[in-house]
């Protein structure tokens, strides 16, 4: 009797802090294949473990995940040294998990489950398998493909059939589509959306296609175009330029099918649109836009996310401000009627520009401004969300700043200092930035506390995500129905339409739409646009993290007296600028990988 390592879950919704090595047991943990083969709880409680463990890059369990780009800083704490991105951010080779996956689609395969139910959950394993190698392979390029062997060494034999080289990145982005469309082909995955998008279907697979297509097409494309590209003699880097229409025509087909289903659609119920938009990301109940997403549930599975990010004033335990929201990204969210999304903070002869509320400098900006980031005035629970770094006074003439400790006011009972500041110091839990995050904040009583968190999901695949890629895919084909894809999403955040669509606007569009949802780094790095962007350069406003301090004017008898101006600011909390260099466009390979399997290449500039 054959005997493999598969670990016994106790509940089909595991804690996904779970060892990735969960399946290195003792022979007391061993499990027979008669035994699992016949119990179906325990095939579908190991599939809950894979789903677990299938996730990678910003999450909501690492709040400082999202302070490397240009989304957030840090505001705990002292400033943030980071200035050169790691060779290894992010990476992935999680071999282990594709041997345990592979084990149980073997398991699955020779079941005495019924048919049916054999073919989903196969489709199942299959989708969470090539999501795996998509995670690898946006890092490292191409990867070894074992298929669906399962590598056993036994004593004697020759351990170089273990040592399989890297595939071409062509192959390895190939690899992933081709398994999608024969889950799709094949209908191994139902169509109807699952309960809080939790497991994979029909959609959340072409989802997967359409990503790892528009992926391979603009590598194909801007990596050819840039003055030296990135390559690999045998290919394990680079795909050749004439692949990248093949690519977009695959994208956009597999969109289409997404569309065309009819099962998803942009979420609009509610009347204001920035609520809507935040509803649209952040909240499970009817929603008809989220395809797949990592699903929480109290009791037993919970994240602090809340806990960590929630605004002082609003906080319900210990932590709150870990990372906050930078005005680099809220300025990229424009205006109605104005596409430069600029915080008007100064008139044209140097003097401030005075605001009546401190909400008013955001009036008419792009809803999604709303439902993502917490800015000065906004509501959060129904409440105003007040920052205020200080005050203003006249002196001599001229503009004196008056500031303190948070919590602060004068004899009179008027605030100096906000609580939930912003200051520019090394005090914990104390905002830095003037912004606190909306998305994914979570508005439910205790769900900012320890004891509870939250159980708000972190979304890997939702409609906007088709309707973009469809618009991007339809840009570089040059089909005119491009133009309707964008302005769909765009409509829905109360913004003008496009006249026409360009690869900028495709940029700009999918940086405010998927803020915080593990969509910009990787973005960057397809289109290769990482290293100008972030060039190191303390005078590059791209690469620079700045914040925006409020402030209120505090001059009795002047009619100026009350109202609300701004200062933008380098962040106190990140001094360096960010340092994107060519070697960041893949991962180094591991020297560790190398001495285990001397059949792997090094990525350039290793």
């Amino acid at each position: 009797m054959k005997r493999y390592k598969l670990f016994l879950l106790l509940a089909i919704l595991l804690p996904i802090t779970s060892c990735s090595d969960f399946l290195d047991r003792e022979p007391d943990q061993l499990l027979s294949d008669e035994a699992v083969l016949n119990d179906p709880k325990m095939i579908k409680s190991a599939l809950a473990n894979i789903y677990g463990r299938a996730r990678w890059g910003q999450k909501l369990e690492d709040s400082k995940s999202f302070i490397y780009l240009d989304e957030a800083c840090l505001s705990n704490g002292g400033p943030d040294q980071t200035n050169e991105f790691a060779n290894d951010l992010w990476r992935i080779y999680p071999y282990t998990l594709i041997r345990n996956i592979n084990q149980l689609l073997r398991s699955i395969r020779n079941s005495d489950l019924e048919t049916s139910e054999k073919v989903q959950l196969e489709g199942e394993v299959r989708f969470l398998r090539a999501w795996t190698y998509f995670n690898m392979i946006r890092g490292l390029g191409g990867i070894p493909l074992v298929g669906d062997q399962i590598m056993e060494y036994t004593p004697g034999m020759d351990i170089e059939t273990l040592r399989l080289p890297r595939s071409t990145e062509e192959e390895s982005y190939n690899y992933v589509i081709n398994e999608c469309t024969a889950i799709v082909d094949n209908n191994m995955l139902p169509e109807a959306p699952s309960i809080n998008a939790a497991r994979a279907t029909k959609w959340a697979a072409l989802a997967l296609k359409a990503r790892a297509a528009i992926y391979a097409a603009s590598i194909a494309k801007y990596n050819n175009l840039m003055e030296a590209p990135i390559r690999t003699d045998k290919n394990e880097i680079g795909i050749d330029a004439n692949k990248a229409k093949g690519y977009y025509e695959t994208a956009l087909k597999a969109c289409r099918e997404v569309i065309k289903g009819g099962k998803y659609q942009l979420q609009e119920t509610e009347a204001d649109k920035g609520v809507n938009f935040y509803n649209a990301v952040t909240i499970k109940e009817n929603n008809v836009e989220v395809i797949w997403a990592v699903d929480y549930k109290y009791p037993g599975l919970t994240h602090q996310f809340t806990t960590s990010n929630i605004m002082i004033s609003a906080k319900e335990d210990q932590g709150g401000s870990v990372m906050t929201p930078i005005l680099n990204l809220v300025e990229a969210f424009e205006y109605a009627n104005d596409r430069d999304g600029s915080i008007k903070t100064h008139a044209n002869d140097g003097d401030y520009i005075y605001y009546d509320k401190a909400e008013d400098a955001f009036a008419q900006k792009d809803a999604r401004l709303y439902g993502t980031v917490i800015y000065p005035g906004a509501k959060f629970k129904g409440k105003e969300v007040i920052f205020q770094a200080g005050r203003k006074y006249l002196e001599n003439g001229a503009w004196k700043t008056e500031t303190s400790t948070c919590g602060t006011t004068d004899e009179a009972g008027n605030t100096i200092t906000a609580l939930n500041g912003p200051v520019e110091n090394s005090d914990n839990n104390i905002n830095k930035s003037g912004f606190n995050i909306r998305k994914f904040l979570d508005e439910t009583a205790s769900a900012g506390t320890i004891s509870r968190g939250s159980e708000v999901w972190y979304v890997q695949f939702r409609y906007a995500e088709i309707l973009l890629t469809a618009a991007e895919a339809a840009m570089e084909l040059n089909d005119p129905s491009a133009l309707g894809y964008i302005n769909q999403v765009r409509s829905r955040a109360g913004i003008q339409p496009l006249e026409s669509v360009t690869l900028n606007d495709i940029i700009r569009e999918r940086r405010v739409e998927f803020a915080f949802e593990n969509q910009r780094y990787w973005d960057l790095k397809r289109w290769r646009i990482a290293h100008k962007l972030w060039d190191g350069d303390e005078n590059n406003s791209d690469a620079v993290q700045y914040v925006l301090f409020p402030y209120v004017i505090h001059q009795p008898g002047d009619p100026r007296d009350g109202k609300w101006v701004f200062e933008k600011k380098k962040a106190y909390m990140a001094p360096y600028p960010r340092n994107f260099q060519l070697r960041n466009y893949y991962n180094f390979i591991d020297q560790g990988w190398i001495n285990n399997n001397p059949n792997l290449t090094k990525n350039p500039y290793q």
